[in-house]
């Protein structure tokens, strides 16, 4: 395995791996490390398919279902499909309620925060990306609570904060009734630790509704605040999506978002997989 920087917070080009392979013990912990390590890894011209993406989010945990289809239908689908494509003929423009729903992807947000058990790592593979646009933006909420004051460290340390997907999204679409009826609310640490070296990192993203026991005013005023901090454009890095890219982050550390496109103009097709984490923010 061959690490290559991306940015000085966080990041790495990966070398010498093929994620659709034989998964050994030794490759499988190998990439725990450097999860826990650099955050956002980057493996270029992987020859994947729906299959092997599934095999490698098993190895990696336990798949989490989409809580999309699940909310709205009950059914349990593990792969799914980022982007506005239908079949090799057609696509959503951008009028299409479809295309709309998927702006609420360009807020940042870490993904599942939303859940009891939230997200360990996402996994998305592109096949098809636009000519123009379609970017995914990353920023590292570990450095930005690095970055804090001490004094500002010790303020939010014992915090926690309820996290609303019906509040993040309702802001660019209407959420399914039922959709929403499926996730409620849910109370989060606002500070987690990397178990493996005990980093600490912030964890909020355009979910986060409010501070537990706060106003509605200094909530917003706070979540604002460290939003803001960690997302300033000196401390994003930008994935330019190429066919054949595997890009695997970490949601318990790394907000991100999309960057747009054009959807009347192009078509672009990625496929999404998850990795439950291991467990309630509130029990680690």
């Amino acid at each position: 395995m061959e690490i290559e920087p991306l940015h000085d917070d966080f990041g790495a080009r990966v070398h010498g791996v093929d994620l659709t392979g034989p998964l050994s013990p030794d490759l499988v912990e190998a990439l725990h490390v450097a999860i826990d390590e650099h955050s956002v890894l980057l493996f270029p011209d992987q020859g994947m398919s729906d299959e092997a993406q599934l095999l490698l989010t098993e190895a990696l945990g336990e798949p989490e279902e989409s809580h999309t289809a699940y909310g709205r239908t009950g059914e349990v689908v593990y792969v799914g499909t980022i982007g506005n494509v239908i079949d090799a003929h057609t696509k959503h423009g951008n009028a299409d309620p479809h295309t709309i729903a998927l702006t609420g992807n360009n807020l940042w947000h870490s993904d599942s925060s939303f859940r009891r058990v939230p997200t360990y790592v996402s996994i998305l593979h592109a096949y098809e990306v636009p000519a123009e646009g379609g970017a995914t933006e990353f920023v590292s909420q570990r450095s930005a609570y690095a970055r804090l004051t001490p004094e500002k460290q010790i303020e939010i340390d014992a915090l926690h904060v309820l996290h609303d997907y019906v509040f993040s999204r309702t802001k660019v679409a209407p959420v399914d009734d039922n959709h929403a009826a499926s996730l409620p609310p849910i109370e989060q640490k606002l500070v987690r630790t990397n178990p493996r070296h005990g980093h600490r990192n912030y964890y909020v993203g355009s979910h986060a509704r409010s501070i537990i026991g706060w106003s509605g005013i200094d909530s917003r005023r706070l979540i604002d605040e460290l939003n803001e901090f960690a997302v300033r454009p000196e401390y994003r890095w930008a994935q330019q999506w190429r066919p054949g890219d595997t890009v695997i982050w970490d949601n318990r550390c790394i907000l991100h978002r999309g960057a747009g496109y054009d959807a009347d103009r192009y078509r672009r097709y990625m496929r999404q997989t998850r990795v439950r984490g291991s467990g309630p923010t509130l029990e680690e």
